[in-house]
């Protein structure tokens, strides 16, 4: 059901969260040597490789890593440019209010943008995009307070093992748990609706 035009390609699930989970697993790992400073710095650089790499391999890029990109590259400028660690820490909480606030909006607007940003993969019906949409942006602030309930009671090395190594199963493990749901309003190929 994979429609892959002539011009772009699909990487392999293993080569896929490699090159997502890359920049995060140098961060913590340059953090563990160097400290949170150089840990940002090559943080910001092992993202553009990551995007460079999918670029290459796919032939596109979707709006979900640029959108990343630019935030890690300014919150990380500004962490080292002010030599202040608070603003790599509070780049996850401006994201994930900020996907919130978009999901939100676009629901109260008539218009899931989940589906501009999952469409190609899933093909769900209308109620079936806006229940999860509700659940991501419910999951989204959640991580929000989650993280400034980390980042502002705990060790900057706690801040990042909890960035690396709970944030992303919580992550992993909430959108598995939508499959029941994604299931129930997927369209096509007969099973599925409202």
């Amino acid at each position: 059901m994979s429609e892959a035009t002539p011009s772009t390609r699909t990487l392999s699930p293993g080569l896929q969260i490699a090159v997502e989970l890359g920049p995060l697993l140098v961060f913590f790992l340059a953090n563990a040597r160097f400290g949170i400073f150089a840990g940002t710095a090559i943080y910001m650089a092992a993202a553009a490789v990551a995007l460079a790499v999918n670029r290459v391999l796919t032939r596109k890029i979707a709006v979900m890593p640029i959108v990343a990109l630019a935030f890690v590259v300014a919150f990380g400028a500004l962490t080292l440019l002010l030599h202040d660690d608070v603003f790599i820490k509070v780049k996850v909480t401006v994201v994930n209010a900020l996907f919130a606030v978009l999901l939100v909006g676009g629901l109260l607007a008539g218009k899931p943008l989940l589906r501009i940003v999952l469409g190609e993969a899933i093909d769900l019906d209308d109620e079936g995009w806006r229940i999860l949409s509700w659940r991501w942006a419910c999951f989204f602030f959640a991580v929000a307070a989650l993280n400034e309930i980390v980042w502002r009671t705990m060790s900057t090395d706690t801040w990042v093992n909890f960035k690396v190594f709970a944030l992303l199963p919580l992550t992993f493990a909430f959108a598995l748990s939508q499959g029941p749901l994604m299931q129930r309003h997927m369209r096509g190929d007969g099973e599925g609706g409202s």
